[in-house]
């Protein structure tokens, strides 16, 4: 599908977006962004006005359709939030087939050419070129080419890599019309149980803020322009010291903390960050508990309504300009089904959604996360809560970021190009190999037991959590230790299930330990054959009780069963090294200050990663 175009009595070929027959400031395409916004601004309604300063979910309907239907986690049919509440910015959820998705953008771009300027949409995601799928914080990549998690990338030490990556994803995003992307995520992995580590670059923050900067320029590109992803770093100042590990998605993790005094040191990627260019920044739900900075004690709210945070301290000491978007649902409770997710309206939770949505305001930000309630912000400004002056501020940042990347002049995708280039060989053959390469050796023969990595194949093999073809690979499999040459065992790093509220079941939160019962299972397992254990380390396990029973241990952060086999067998070399330090025990991580880097006494340490020399 593709727009119908004029050309303007200069012989300009242009989109006449508001349907006036001439070719308006705002649609001439040699004139710069600044003059384009200039001539755009005043002539927007302020409904219009209002609608970019909120960024909400959408589904996909499942040919390729728009949803007109409020589906299982938006809110709102299609046509209402782009054509009654002039939305222009949304949040894609599942999107399984890339003609499917490119002809449902394309759909949701026509829509938007029925508004009374014809402002394009801007779509965005999630992480979802790796493994971990959860409707908070990513997506499994499906048909997109399949990466290591972001903590894998950290293990290989490769900025190089990082930004070749960032470069495939975003030629795999704008395939889709994709534009803008929810990442990436420049937190410190400093305490162990939280659950959004795998999201990060680790705890060290210069690695974190070298992977970072690659990230994004392979997202951005040198600067924003047509062929660029728009990247939200987040999150501002910095999520990761998250009182005893627990989220702050729930009310229960809505403290941040920092015993050990070293906030400057997550703060530490954001200028970088900010000087590479990023075009939007997220603040973190959490709320400082006993922070100061630079001697000034900070109020004890969520950094979304902290005005000292963001007013004070990344538009003024940082000098960011760029657009602030808020995390999801500060303003109204979240109804999902008949779950209730309490508004993570975390140290204003007296305040009703007016006021909230004002405070938000008044601290800085631009742009509502997963809220669509324009008639809360349109009352503020009738009321003369909210000046119309301060709507045109934030207006202005976000059409900015519209016109740069080129949306006014064409929005649309091309389903061809699309399914000729998501998933595409080349692009998967380097994910691939990325994700053996990311494997991190912690022991290979210890206390008496020989070497065993790289693994022969050939071998009789018991597997659990391996899929039978994989298994094939290495040799003939059997169904007890007891017929086995050797055991390989694939396990994900502990977590206590919870489930009462939405999102719950899917962050891993909680103990860091193994249990009791697993441990005496794999040791019946080494009284037959040597064990080899992978642990997903989606977070820091503690890995002590597995040292004894292991010949070879190794840590991987998103790697498939065949991508593994290629590591422990040497075909293609894992090279990965630790992003964090990995603890000794439950009593180390609860003594752990959750803002500090690492351990005085880990039992691997960051940076730990044997080298396998393959066999000849």
């Amino acid at each position: 599908m593709q727009p119908v175009r004029k050309t303007s009595p200069e012989g300009v070929e242009y989109r006449d977006l508001n349907g006036n027959d001439r070719m308006d400031p705002f649609e001439d395409p040699r004139l710069t962004v600044e003059e384009r916004v200039a001539d755009l601004l005043p002539r927007l309604s302020l409904e219009e006005k209002v609608g970019l300063m909120f960024h909400t979910v959408i589904e996909a309907g499942a040919d390729g359709t728009v949803l007109e239907e409020p589906g299982a986690i938006s809110k709102s049919a299609t046509s209402d939030v782009v054509l009654r509440k002039h939305l222009t910015h949304f949040n894609v959820h599942a999107l399984d087939d890339p003609r499917m998705a490119a002809r449902w953008h394309n759909a949701l771009q026509a829509v938007a050419e029925q508004t009374p300027h014809g402002i394009p949409v801007t779509v965005s995601t999630d992480p979802r070129h790796a493994f971990i799928e959860n409707a908070g914080a990513s997506f499994a990549a499906k048909s997109f080419s399949q990466w290591p998690e972001s903590l894998g990338l950290a293990a290989l030490r490769d900025a190089d890599l990082v930004r070749e990556f960032g470069d495939i994803a975003r030629q795999e995003y704008c395939a889709v019309g994709i534009r803008a992307a929810l990442h990436p995520t420049l937190d410190l992995a400093t305490e162990p149980r939280w659950a959004r580590q795998s999201g990060t670059f680790g705890q060290d923050p210069d690695l974190v803020t070298e992977m970072a900067v690659a990230y994004l320029l392979g997202f951005q590109q040198d600067s924003l322009g047509p062929g660029s992803v728009a990247c939200t770093s987040k999150h501002f100042p910095g999520g990761g010291p998250q009182k005893d590990g627990e989220d702050a998605h729930f009310p229960y993790g809505r403290e941040q903390v920092y015993p050990g005094g070293r906030f400057a040191d997550h703060l530490k990627p954001f200028p970088p960050i900010i000087a590479a260019g990023t075009a939007a920044i997220m603040p973190y739900y959490g709320m400082p508990i006993a922070l100061e900075v630079d001697g000034e004690p900070i109020e004890e709210v969520g950094f979304g309504y902290n005005k000292q945070i963001i007013t004070g301290l990344l538009r003024g000491k940082l000098g960011y300009d760029g657009v602030v978007v808020t995390d999801w649902e500060l303003v109204n409770d979240n109804h999902v089904g008949d779950q209730v997710l309490p508004a993570r309206a975390w140290g204003v939770e007296h305040l009703d959604p007016a006021g909230r949505m004002e405070l938000i305001i008044e601290a800085g930000s631009d742009q509502f996360g997963g809220e669509e309630c324009v008639e809360l912000l349109l009352d503020l400004v009738g009321h003369g809560r909210v000046s119309e002056a301060r709507i045109d501020e934030s207006a202005r940042r976000l059409l900015t970021v519209k016109f740069r990347l080129g949306l006014f002049d064409n929005p649309y995708v091309d389903e061809e190009h699309a399914a000729q280039t998501l998933g595409r060989k080349d692009f998967r053959d380097a994910g691939y190999a990325a994700q053996a390469r990311s494997v991190t050796v912690l022991q290979n023969g210890a206390e008496g037991r020989a070497p065993v990595l790289p693994l022969a194949t050939g071998q009789r093999v018991y597997a659990e959590n391996m899929s039978p073809e994989t298994v094939a690979a290495l040799g003939e499999q059997v169904d007890r230790p007891e017929d086995a040459d050797i055991a390989l065992v694939r396990l994900m790093a502990p977590f206590d299930p919870r489930f009462d509220l939405f999102l719950e079941s899917w962050f891993h939160q909680g103990s860091l330990e193994f249990p009791p019962g697993l441990v005496a299972r794999l040791a019946r397992i080494v009284a037959h054959c040597p064990l080899v254990v992978d642990v997903v380390l989606d977070r820091p396990a503690v890995l002590t009780s597995l040292l004894p029973l292991t010949t070879a241990l190794v840590g991987s952060y998103g790697t498939s069963d065949e991508a593994l086999v290629d590591a422990l067998t040497g075909a293609i070399a894992p090279v990965g090294r630790l992003p964090f330090d990995l603890p000794r025990s439950m009593e180390q991580v609860r003594r752990h200050g959750e803002d500090v880097p690492g351990y005085d006494d880990p039992l691997f340490g960051f940076g730990h990663g044997l080298q396998v020399i393959p066999t000849v």
